[in-house]
């Protein structure tokens, strides 16, 4: 990873916003400046130096892992009180803040040392942003563990059978992505049948599966620290002609997404796409999220694919395109892949069969 060129980036972003110094708190974004990747610790960017405060438990492993910035321990007192006192040393006086990601508390700790001529100011989402176009090594990394997850849809579908607790399902398949060397899963696995499928975040429970019906599988894994994400709906028993031609309009809607989904056009461009498709069928009432959002270091990163959102879409964006509907009750259909933006189009990074599979 280049995190001298990622640094390079977010300093020419410091001096944009006319900031001193940026203290930065979210994990996911001091991973992505200096390679830490522990759960405790703040990076504070100034103009020239960049400095890594943590505690005792991790002095060996963020000597091991900080790249291009002096790491302090701290010892006694929390790692932004240490900052603060760092930040009032240097005569820092706009010190910009990460206001998504910081707590009242931790803002009061951070100014508890400032003199009175320092101002915190809430910044720009800088890291946020960068995030938002991946680099080559990060891609490289995207695209191995969306091989690795869309591999585990072929055990799902061997796994999936009437009676067969969703939990049992999800576990399954969270046992063979561990066997395949994922560090953990993307986020709780959705494994949804019957009425439950029309619940969009349906976690998996303890409910068995029906003997006829909609299973959707929401799922990804992290592999070497990002995520992949993708969705997969299957029937099990012989469809009626109501479900079949259900499932057609979300593919046909994920298909217009695909298309809208090139460098310059909006994201609302996209999820607009989506919404058309399902409201030529008179389905777009049921379609209940938005369209899709940015995959990195997490698995919910900028941009938001959305109505209103007006960010362009540039080449080197890793999204997902998810659009799905859900009739209280009676059943859901989502159909998900990762995709990565480039200069002619898109690249679908989740090759799985989007044909309706029955069971």
């Amino acid at each position: 990873m280049n995190y001298q060129e990622r640094l390079r980036g977010a300093r020419l972003e410091l001096e944009g916003s006319r900031l001193d110094a940026l203290v930065v708190t979210h994990l996911a974004n001091m991973r992505y400046l200096s390679g830490f990747t522990g759960s405790a610790g703040v990076l504070v960017l100034g103009r020239r130096e960049t400095v890594f405060f943590t505690d005792g438990r991790y002095r060996q492993q963020a000597r091991e892992e900080v790249c291009r910035a002096r790491v302090k321990i701290v010892n006694g007192k929390p790692a932004l009180a240490a900052a603060s006192e760092w930040l009032a040393r240097h005569s820092h006086r706009r010190i910009g803040i990460e206001a998504a990601h910081l707590s009242v508390a931790g803002s009061s700790v951070l100014a508890q040392s400032l003199p009175a001529r320092a101002k915190l100011v809430r910044s720009p989402p800088i890291v946020d942003r960068l995030r938002m176009v991946k680099h080559p090594d990060e891609i490289a990394r995207i695209r191995a563990a969306c091989r690795l997850g869309s591999e585990l849809f072929g055990y799902l579908v061997k796994t999936v059978r009437p009676g067969i607790k969703e939990s049992e399902v999800a576990g399954e398949l969270e046992f063979r992505a561990r066997q395949a060397g994922a560090e953990q899963m993307s986020f709780p696995t959705i494994v949804a049948g019957g009425a439950r499928s029309a619940l969009p975040h349906g976690r998996a429970s303890s409910a068995a599966l029906p003997a006829r019906g909609f299973v959707v599988s929401d799922f990804g894994v992290i592999l070497a620290g990002y995520c992949s994400d993708m969705t997969r709906t299957v029937h099990l028993g012989r469809p009626v002609a109501e479900a079949r031609s259900a499932y057609q309009a979300v593919k046909e809607a994920q298909q217009a997404a695909l298309e809208a989904a090139r460098v310059g056009r909006s994201v609302a461009e996209v999820d607009r796409a989506a919404r058309k498709s399902l409201q030529i069928r008179g389905l777009a009432k049921f379609f209940t999220h938005s369209t899709g959002h940015g995959v990195g270091l997490e698995i919910h990163e900028s941009p938001r694919i959305a109505a209103g959102e007006r960010e362009p879409l540039k080449a080197g964006m890793v999204i997902t395109i998810e659009p799905g509907i859900y009739v209280p009750g009676r059943w859901g259909v989502r159909i998900e892949d990762t995709i990565l933006i480039t200069a002619s189009g898109s690249e679908v990074l989740t090759p799985c069969p989007k044909d309706l599979i029955t069971i």
